[in-house]
């Protein structure tokens, strides 16, 4: 009869990144990366309909802020939540009177007004959950919308004036998204165009 062996179980010794480590491995790096409380995250790619939905809604937004104070940014805008350590590329990002860098690096913008995800199958539920609270933490967002590019469904959320965060949900081609703290609308037919479910 073969003898057992019981092996030592040896703990996995998880490495964690200083700030300053992550952003310089960013530099050089070819993906792009989320850093959360140490440690560092590889951001998966975009799906034609992701693509679709960005083209239509950053060439909407862009046209409606046109010679106003705030200025939307694409996915390759890095920004930081000092609040709770977060690095991340959000899909769109509104930010108003110019941009503020990061204490870390000039390339990274904090205090976002309107921040917008569209929503793939692989980054669905950390944008409805996780990342969603972790951006509650920037004071100075107005608005977290979720674009699904799987259906027609757009989850808008914003600050109302008791300092709440409530929810505007839109499931049909026919509705129109408000974005309160810009002052204008967008057409669901606008956000969706050219996009195949």
């Amino acid at each position: 009869m073969d003898e057992i062996v019981n092996e030592p179980v040896v703990a996995y010794q998880k490495r964690y990144y200083t700030v300053e480590e992550y952003l310089e491995m960013e530099k050089v790096s070819t993906e792009k990366h989320e850093y959360f409380q140490g440690e560092i995250f590889t951001m998966s790619g975009a799906g034609d309909n992701h693509n679709e939905i960005f083209s239509n809604v950053f060439g909407e937004i862009g046209n409606k802020l046109k010679g106003k104070p705030c200025r939307p940014y694409g996915s390759d805008k890095r920004m930081n939540i000092p609040e709770n350590t977060l690095f991340t590329y959000p899909d769109i990002s509104i930010y108003c009177n110019g941009l503020i860098h990061s204490k870390f690096d000039d390339d990274t913008s904090i205090s976002p007004t309107v921040i917008i995800e569209i929503l793939s199958p692989s980054t669905k539920n950390y944008d409805q959950g996780k990342k969603f609270n972790l951006y509650k933490d920037i004071p100075s967002l107005k608005e977290y919308i979720m674009i699904d590019s799987e259906s027609v469904w757009v989850q808008a959320f914003y600050i109302d004036d008791e300092n709440n965060w409530k929810l505007n949900e839109h499931k049909k081609i026919s509705d129109t998204l408000s974005l309160i703290s810009m002052g204008f609308d967008l057409a669901l037919s606008d956000i969706y165009y050219y996009v195949t479910f």
